[in-house]
């Protein structure tokens, strides 16, 4: 079977940006909807559908609900449409501009829709609009974090992941992801950033990790410092590793279906078409209740029998 070869930076996409920006991103956004939500022109009674065919009809009718179309941005996004959700999002931020929620929700899902471009302009621009919107926007600053760091100004960036930490409430939902994305990019880039780190520390209580998210392994700095002086057949057989290792994962935990999504993504990357089928049909065979968000992911991934 022919598979895809990997260079470096893209292990970093696959471990460290699947990993960090879902649970970075995805959490910021979903964790603490009530408090982004934007301006609602439905009436204080009015119920929204949660699904996306519902949403899909309700807008048809209201091409004017600037939160209708957020939410159906997060249900794309949610189903692993991410390009569908960049078009929501887009819509969005058309009739509601200023918005920095919007605009960083555009940029995230651009990016999760690059087959091939880590950090897209028009993603750059998004998180960058929403950025004059509103400075604290924490993902729109992670990921622009990122664009830093793809750029090979690797200081600047965990400087930036830094100051972004120093701003994260204690016990915030991503903040574990973020200090172990400052981790790994400190060992992949041969910075320490252990005392800073260390001087960081929370002292609240640690926060429940999504069951999504803690599926879904990612290199230790051990790994990450081995993988950077590693030939790259030895990089190819670490991540495949770490795949397999995810795979495993959720044989204990079946109805983990962001799991399941993420494999079938990372199968994918690799080239590897049959595993990516088969981990889709065993997600479904574990979920039957979730098939067509399964479905709906496969196909956006381009999974056979999607």
């Amino acid at each position: 079977m022919l598979r895809q070869k990997l260079k470096l930076p893209q292990i970093i996409l696959i471990f460290a940006a699947l990993v960090a920006v879902i649970a970075i991103g995805y959490k910021v956004v979903h964790q603490h909807a009530d408090s982004v939500a934007v301006v609602d022109n439905a009436s204080p009674s009015e119920k929204r559908p949660a699904d996306i065919a519902g949403l899909e009809a309700m807008l048809k009718n209201k091409p004017d609900d600037v939160e209708g179309w957020q939410m159906l941005g997060w249900a794309y996004f949610d189903a692993g449409r991410y390009g569908d959700a960049a078009s929501a999002y887009r819509k969005a931020t058309e009739l509601a501009p200023g918005q920095a929620v919007l605009w960083s929700s555009l940029g995230e899902a651009i990016v999760m829709a690059s087959e091939h471009d880590p950090m897209p302009k028009d993603a750059v621009t998004a998180f960058e609009t929403a950025i004059s919107k509103d400075k604290a926007d924490p993902r729109a600053r992670y990921f622009l974090a990122v664009r830093r760091d793809l750029g090979g100004d690797h200081q600047g960036a965990i400087d930036d992941w830094f100051a972004l930490l120093a701003d994260t409430p204690p016990g915030a939902p991503w903040e574990s992801d973020l200090r172990r994305t400052i981790q790994q990019a400190g060992a992949i880039s041969k910075i320490d950033v252990a005392q800073r780190l260390a001087a960081t520390e929370s002292k609240a209580p640690v926060h429940p990790v999504d069951i999504a998210t803690a599926a879904i392994p990612g290199p230790n700095r051990e790994q990450m410092q081995a993988a950077s002086s590693l030939p790259p057949g030895q990089q190819q057989d670490m991540v495949q590793g770490m795949v397999e290792g995810l795979e495993s994962k959720l044989k204990s935990d079946p109805a983990n279906v962001q799991g399941w999504i993420m494999l079938m993504r990372s199968r994918m990357t690799l080239g590897e078409t049959e595993k990516a089928s088969a981990a889709y049909k065993n997600a479904v065979a574990a979920n039957p209740s979730q098939s067509v968000r399964i479905k709906e992911a496969a196909k956006t991934l381009g999974v056979p029998g999607g």
